[in-house]
């Protein structure tokens, strides 16, 4: 179980990826450096994860402030919180009851840490409001785990159609089917779809 933890490591997959597709070398000469993308596993990054859902960096990132600055990222905050306070920093009542069910759920964090990519995906997917988008996101960008692809992300389809010149942008089944060729570095595969699709649709595709 690989666990990427330095931009070397990223660059590792990177290397391997040109290697293998052609299409990563072309796209990887237009984006320059893959980012790391690493952030502190944890509540807190699952639930940045859930603010994230649907909806578009620049709004995740003004509601994720908003909530930061009301002290409203941890648990107890959240599962005190009236509804109204997190209506204020942007969260849908929708969101209010996934992030109220995460706060609830009791996820030992220490834990995932050593298991193996399934059993962490799902462990998170039997917490209301996260699938498996939202778990994979978690541990390719929380824990670091290098072989975790998120097909289900709009951002990576529409890049895997632009790079690829496919004639629409592939389903989740489809693009989790041709990303096991870039096992074992689908993560780094990610990244570099993501940074792909900034240089392409000029915005960025995931936080």
């Amino acid at each position: 179980m690989r666990i990427i933890k330095t931009e070397a490591d990223v660059a590792e997959g990177a290397e391997w990826l040109a290697r293998t597709e052609p299409r990563f070398a072309e796209a990887l000469r237009l984006t320059g450096p893959l980012p790391l993308r690493r952030r502190e596993d944890g509540f807190r990054a699952l639930l940045d994860a859930i603010v994230s859902q649907q909806v578009s960096v620049a709004a995740a990132d003004a509601i994720w402030g908003r909530l930061d600055e009301a002290g409203l990222t941890g648990p107890e905050a959240l599962l005190h919180a009236p509804d109204e306070a997190l209506r204020a920093c942007g969260l849908s009542r929708q969101k209010i009851g996934y992030a109220r069910a995460l706060a609830g759920a009791g996820i030992d964090f220490a834990a995932l840490r050593g298991a193996p990519d399934e059993a962490v995906i799902s462990r998170l997917v039997e917490v209301r409001g996260i699938g498996r988008w939202t778990a994979e996101i978690y541990a390719m960008f929380a824990l670091g785990r290098a072989d975790v692809f998120a097909p289900a992300d709009l951002a990576l389809q529409e890049a895997a159609r632009l790079l690829f010149d496919l004639p629409e942008r592939p389903a989740e089944r489809a693009l989790r089917a041709r990303a096991e060729a870039w096992s074992p570095w689908r993560a780094v595969a990610a990244r570099a779809l993501w940074a792909y699709y900034r240089v392409a649709r000029q915005r960025e595709g995931v936080r």
